[in-house]
C-alpha cells in the first residue's frame, strides 16, 4: 500500500515485482552516471579552454560512439530479461478469471465448481473503520501464498485493466479477447490496485483488492464459497 509522499514504488510482494523494482534502480544509477558526466564535460569546458587537438582527436570521438552502444546494450538485455519472465506461463496451481463490466469485476475460479463472484466498490458510507477509500471492495481476490496463479483478463463492454502494483501486475481486458498473465505472491497480505484504462464516468471506482494467505486458509475459503 502506497503511503503520503512516497517517491518509491510499493514494496514487492511478487519476483517479478522484485526484478523491476532492481531494474528501476539499475537504471537509475546508469541515468546518474551519464548525467554527472554531461555536467563534469560542460563545467570543464566553460572553465578550460580545449586545445583543437582535443576536439578533432579520433580517439575522443571512437570513445563517444562506443561509449552510447555499452550503455544501451546494458539497459537492453536486463529489461529483455525481465520481458520474457512476465511472459512466461509456467505450470500454474490456480487458474482465475477476471472479467472487466462498468464499473466492477467478476472473478471466476475456473479450477472449482460454481465459484464465482462480483466485486463491487464499497460505498464510503458503508465503509469499515480503518479500511482504506475507495480502494476496499466488498469481494476480494482470494489467492495462496507462494504458489503460481494464472489470470485470465477480459472484459464484458468497454476497454478495462487489471492492475496491481505491488505485484507488477497490469493486464488490458479488451473485450471479445482473452489476455493473461500470472504472478506468485511471496508472503500474505492484502493488496491493492484499481482499474488502469480510462472506461467511462465512474472508471476510478472499480479497485481490484488480492487477499494473499497461506494454502489451508485458502482451502478454507474456497471451501466456505462453494458449499
Amino acid at each position: 500500500m502506497a503511503n503520503h509522499s512516497q517517491f518509491g514504488f510499493q514494496d514487492a510482494s511478487s519476483p517479478i515485482m522484485e526484478e523491476l523494482v532492481e531494474f528501476h534502480d539499475h537504471a537509475l544509477m546508469v541515468a546518474l552516471a551519464i548525467c554527472s558526466l554531461v555536467l563534469y564535460l560542460l563545467a570543464l569546458m566553460l572553465m578550460d579552454k580545449l586545445s583543437s587537438n582535443t576536439v578533432d582527436a579520433q580517439e575522443i570521438e571512437l570513445i563517444w560512439t562506443i561509449l552510447p552502444a555499452i550503455v544501451l546494450i546494458m539497459l537492453a538485455l536486463p529489461s529483455l530479461q525481465i520481458l520474457y519472465m512476465m511472459d512466461e506461463i509456467n505450470e500454474p496451481d490456480l487458474t482465475l478469471k477476471a472479467i472487466g463490466h462498468q464499473w466492477y469485476w467478476t472473478y471466476e475460479y475456473t479450477d472449482f465448481k460454481d465459484l464465482t463472484y462480483d466485486s463491487y466498490m464499497i460505498p464510503t458510507t458503508d465503509l469499515p473503520l480503518g479500511h482504506f477509500r475507495l480502494l476496499e471492495v466488498d469481494h476480494r481476490v482470494v489467492v495462496p501464498m507462494e504458489s503460481p496463479i494464472r489470470i485470465i483478463v477480459t472484459a464484458n463492454d468497454v476497454l478495462h485493466a487489471w492492475a496491481v502494483p505491488a505485484l507488477g501486475v497490469k493486464t488490458d481486458a479488451i473485450p471479445g479477447r482473452l489476455n493473461q498473465t500470472s504472478f506468485i505472491t511471496t508472503r500474505p497480505g492484502i493488496f491493492y490496485g484499481q482499474c488502469s484504462e480510462i472506461c467511462g464516468a465512474n472508471h476510478s471506482y472499480m479497485p481490484i483488492v488480492v487477499e494473499s494467505t497461506p494454502l489451508i486458509h485458502f482451502e478454507h475459503w474456497s471451501s466456505l464459497m462453494t458449499s
